[in-house]
């Protein structure tokens, strides 16, 4: 009898997450990194690459929510230029923003910028 893994997807490497879960990272991760402005696919996407795998399926629903938005509006509440709507202002934002600013400190020390 096959063992079944009670681990939340969320936890699980892609080869052992149902075929739905790594359907739906994949469009995730399409539509981050092809945002059509070049600041938000530079969050976005590596975001969408490193973190979405780890997220649970209400904050990915979160998070296409947010990758449903303009990208100057989004970009705009990323960077904390422009007030972010309440109802953007999520706990997946607060890790967005956590990880535009490790990401973006670690590819300056690299020498990018």
């Amino acid at each position: 009898m096959a063992e079944i893994d009670a681990r939340p997807e969320s936890e699980m490497t892609p080869e052992q997450m149902t075929p739905e879960r790594r359907q739906r990272l994949g469009r995730i991760q399409f539509r981050a990194w092809r945002r059509g402005f070049r600041e938000a696919d530079m969050v976005l996407g590596p975001f969408s690459d490193q973190v979405a795998p780890t997220l649970t399926d209400a904050e990915l629903d979160q998070f296409e929510r947010l990758i449903d938005e303009e990208d100057q509006w989004l970009y705009g509440w990323i960077i904390e230029r422009d007030p972010t709507p309440p109802e953007f202002e999520t706990p997946v934002m607060a890790k967005v923003r956590a990880f535009m600013r490790a990401y973006v400190a670690a590819e300056v020390g690299k020498g990018i910028g």
